[in-house]
Formats: structure tokens, C-alpha cells, sequence
């Protein structure tokens, strides 16, 4: 089984319900595990429908969600993850009343919010999918059904990247939930048995020892099929991680988030010649910068979702006083186009003119009516076009072919320039100030010769921007909350206002708290 776009066909009917009493109930169906996994190809089609449940809801692109929710959109990771991380910042405005979005707008989330609710059960979907696999891949079950030499060893090499898949949503829980319920392979398994919840600082442990458990058994940086887990991705997160080390714990890992970037700066990335091109149809094809992507096919990983739901609520097919068809610029016809989110004033207003990062589209910045679209410019970040100017596989029907990454270099460069001006060892400033320089050259601009934190906070803005980072980076600079940075309706105001700082967490969703008696309420909510 080939593991490049083709990973995300999924292969294998549906084994798992997430259930909101019980997240890691094996269900009752017609499917037992030893019906699955009875030979190799058991193995690898829920190895693919691990990775698979990234970039899908589901097992086809008709329906049979994963996660049953009225609307299975709402369980998209992405999706999810963009709205959280971008809406509730100065990256994004949504434009219409859809359920839940004009409280991200504006700051005003509740415990029922449907896109807090969505990406906590879709990470605990996906957390309960890697337990089931190393439940059933130990080398115990292998040997008891026959599966030995070479097979028995890619089920092994399988088993790590599943840990780090796994390892990767509880770093998205520990971010924005902070104290979520924790199952894993070991865990109780039916009857009433409910998850216990562990601290942020916990889950903070449990992530480090997992990562640092596997990073070298995971294959050599850039040797893995494209769409999977290496090394590089464990030290890429492992990055990560410690620069927000102060937030998630208390203390502060700067000089291990410089070890870690070493880790990855190493190991024969670079940086792609031409920043638009990193996000486009073909993103896929000549990129030594991204390390792990989540990865899309107009035909088979169709879906209100990923980047078909980023491209297609960027833009607005008929723009007043513009005759430009966007549509076509965009490349997703058919019902594409749903003028859902604008990029907000502060955003735009980061960006030199000359940068070519600053791909953004009208005149007007400001947003005065937060329900009128053409308030505010269009995101062309991604769009669903290679970069020889091909519309993507299938625009007919607006599902798109480009790839998110998870990880790039770009983020590597950042994080490293961070840590070091925030005191940890090992590193240079003069080395930080020239991956600065790399980032800037690439984007057509001069060259500078010193840099401060605020200048990397706005640097990372315009380099990272709609790549659901943003929301974190104002958490861990004290900005997100607080009245020492506002843009436009925060908190409601058109000017901004500060807000409640247990904002800086979402709430855990009400129904698990009701269905669960062990899990205790972030402060606040």
C-alpha cells in the first residue's frame, strides 16, 4: 500500500464510535478486532485510517462520520483547529451566524460551543484509534496470528508513528483544553469504566516521554513516505512544545527548544524558493521545507473540511467593483466561494507592501460591520491551483488537492530565534538573526541587523499566518486576553477590549462534563 496522498483513502469499514460516556468503548458492530486484524493488510488499513482520520470525517466521502454529531464538518480536525486558532485572534473575522462562530468572533465562547466540543472528541477519536492499534500490534498478537519476519517488523515500525500521531493530540488537548481526560493503550476498556483527567503539567510529561521514547526509532529525517511521521517531525514537536514549556508548565525549556531546532536544522531541510508555492495544488512536489503535512485529493479525501473549507470560506466569487473571477483564481468552482472569513485589520497592517507573503486581496482593511464580507481582505494563501497555474484535480465539485503542513522549516527558523533572545543556551543570536534574514530575503524584503521578541511575534504573524498557530503565540506572549494588544472585535468592541484571561483555555465541553464525574471544569466557565 503506497502512503503518499493515496494514505487518506480510507480503507477499512468503521471500527471505532466515539461515544460521549465512553471514548474508548470498543463498539458493539459486526466487526471484531480479530476480524480485522487477522493478517498484515488488517494492520496497515488502520494504520491508514489513523492517519486518515486527519484529513477525513469519515470512511467515504458520503457520510458515516466517525463522531456523531449533527453536523460531522464540525468534527473536521482542521477545521476545528482553524476556527479556534485563528477566529478568536486578529487573523480571521467569520462572517455569517453559523452555530458557534460569531462567539469565536468575538471572544464570548461558552461550554456548548460545537468547535470546541468537535476537535476535543476529534482528538480523543484519534487518540482512541492509536490505542486500539497498539492494543492489538504488541508482538505478542503478532506471533499469535501469524505474523512474522518482515511484516511482524513494519507492524513495529508502524507502532511508533502511531505513538507519535498520538503524542501529537494530546500536545493539541494540553494547548487548548489543558487538563483533559487520558486513556491509553493500557487504559480500561468497556463496561462503565470513565477516563480519569490529568493536569496540563501531566499530559505536558507524558508528551515529552513518548516523544523522546520514539524519536529514534522513528526513520532517519526524509526517508519516510511523504504525509508520515519521521524523526524530524518528533524534534519539530519536541520544538515546539518547549518554547510554550512556560505556559503549559510553569517552567521555562528554552535552551531544549534550541536543542531540538539543532535537531531539525540538521537534518537536510531547506527553505523553499517561493513562499506561495509552499501552499498551493502541487505542494506536495519539490518541497524540502515541509516536514509533516496533513495531506488532501480532490476525489479522495472529499469533505467540508481542511483546506477545502480554508480555501473555500476565503473568497468571494464576485467582489464589488472587481471583475476578476475567483472562482478560477482560487480554483474551486462548482458551489465554491462561501465568503465566510476575512482577514482583520491588525493582520493586514503587519505586512510591507512589497512582502510577498502579504497575500491578500481588496482595499478595505478595516471592518466595520463585521457581517459584510467585502470588510476586512481576502486570504489567497491557499488556493486550490498548482504553480504552473493548473486548476487542482476536481474544482468542479470544490474539493481541493493542497496539503497543510503541520511542520516546516520556517517554524523551526522562529522558534529558534525565540528561545535564544528568551535566554536559552546553546544557541547564537547572530545564527538566529540570519534564519530572520533567510525568511526575509524570500519574502522580498531588506535585510535587518537586530531583532527583539516583538519583532519575532510579528514576524511569525506574517510567516505562519492561517497555519493555526496564532491563537498560541499570543497565549504564550500574554497578549491574547490582556488589553496590551487588541484588533478589531475583540471582546465584542469594534476597537477591542481585553478580555477574561481563563480565556486563555476552552472550556471542557459541557456534555463530557455531565457524562463524566471525574473531570473538573477549567476555571471560569
Amino acid at each position: 500500500m503506497t502512503m503518499t496522498r493515496t494514505i487518506t483513502i480510507l480503507l477499512v469499514a468503521a471500527l471505532f464510535a466515539s461515544c460521549i460516556k465512553d471514548l474508548d468503548r470498543f463498539p458493539a458492530n459486526d466487526k471484531t478486532s480479530e476480524d480485522v486484524y487477522a493478517d498484515f493488510n488488517g494492520y496497515k488499513q488502520v494504520f491508514a485510517k489513523v492517519y486518515a482520520s486527519y484529513a477525513t470525517i469519515g470512511n467515504n466521502t458520503t457520510g458515516a462520520d466517525d463522531i456523531p454529531m449533527a453536523d460531522g464538518a464540525l468534527t473536521d480536525f482542521i477545521r476545528c483547529w482553524f476556527n479556534l486558532q485563528c477566529l478568536t485572534t486578529e487573523e480571521a473575522a467569520y462572517t455569517w451566524a453559523d452555530a458557534g462562530c460569531p462567539e469565536l468572533n468575538f471572544m464570548t465562547w461558552t461550554t456548548s460551543n460545537p468547535f470546541v466540543a468537535g476537535l476535543y472528541y476529534r482528538s480523543m477519536y484519534q487518540i482512541t484509534l492509536a490505542n486500539e492499534f497498539l492494543r492489538e500490534a504488541t508482538p505478542e498478537k503478532l506471533e499469535l496470528r501469524g505474523i512474522t519476519g518482515s511484516e511482524a517488523d513494519m507492524v513495529a515500525s508502524f507502532r511508533y508513528e502511531v505513538r507519535f500521531l498520538r503524542a501529537f493530540q494530546y500536545w493539541v488537548l494540553m494547548d487548548f483544553i489543558g487538563n483533559p481526560s487520558f486513556i491509553d493503550e493500557n487504559s480500561t476498556i468497556g463496561g462503565k469504566y470513565l477516563p480519569q483527567q490529568k493536569t496540563r503539567t501531566e499530559i505536558f510529561d507524558y508528551v515529552e516521554s513518548e516523544l523522546l521514547a520514539i524519536k529514534d526509532e522513528l526513520k532517519e529525517p526524509r526517508t519516510n513516505e511523504y504525509g508520515r511521521a519521521d524523526r524530524a517531525a518528533a524534534w519539530a514537536l519536541l520544538a515546539r512544545m518547549y518554547l510554550n514549556a512556560e505556559v503549559y508548565t510553569g517552567t521555562a525549556r528554552y535552551t531544549d527548544a534550541i536543542t531540538y531546532c539543532q535537531a531539525v536544522l540538521s537534518a537536510g531541510y531547506d527553505l523553499k524558493d517561493d513562499y506561495s508555492s509552499l501552499f498551493l495544488a502541487d505542494n506536495n512536489l519539490n518541497n524540502p521545507e515541509v516536514i509533516l503535512s496533513v495531506n488532501y485529493d480532490g476525489f479522495h479525501t472529499q469533505g467540508y473540511g481542511g483546506l477545502t473549507y480554508i480555501i473555500n470560506s476565503s473568497y468571494k466569487p464576485q467582489r464589488s467593483g472587481d471583475t476578476t473571477n475567483y472562482n478560477n483564481y482560487y480554483g474551486t468552482k462548482g458551489m465554491g466561494g462561501w465568503y465566510s472569513f476575512r482577514t482583520r485589520k491588525q493582520l493586514a497592517e503587519k505586512f510591507d507592501n512589497a512582502d510577498t507573503r502579504r497575500l491578500l486581496i481588496g482595499t478595505k482593511m478595516d471592518i466595520d460591520d463585521i457581517t459584510e464580507f467585502e470588510d476586512g481582505l481576502m486570504g489567497a494563501k491557499f488556493r486550490n491551483v498548482t504553480s504552473t497555474g493548473v486548476l487542482g484535480s476536481n474544482p468542479e465539485a470544490m474539493f481541493v488537492d493542497n496539503d497543510f503542513p503541520l511542520f516546516r522549516l520556517a517554524e523551526i527558523y522562529l522558534i529558534y530565534a525565540e528561545a535564544v533572545k528568551r535566554g536559552g543556551t546553546g544557541g547564537s543570536e547572530n545564527t538566529a538573526l540570519g534564519y530572520l534574514n533567510d525568511l526575509r530575503t524570500r519574502a522580498g524584503l531588506t535585510t535587518i541587523g537586530s531583532y527583539d521578541l516583538d519583532y519575532v511575534l510579528d514576524e511569525r504573524a506574517r510567516e505562519l499566518w492561517w497555519e493555526c498557530f496564532r491563537r498560541t503565540d499570543l497565549v504564550r506572549y500574554g497578549r491574547y486576553t490582556s488589553g496590551n494588544y487588541l484588533w478589531q472585535w475583540k471582546g465584542g468592541v469594534k476597537e477591542g477590549t481585553s478580555v477574561g484571561e481563563h480565556l486563555n483555555l476552552f472550556p471542557i465541553p459541557s456534555a463530557d462534563m455531565i457524562a463524566n464525574p471525574n473531570l473538573k471544569q477549567n476555571a471560569g466557565y
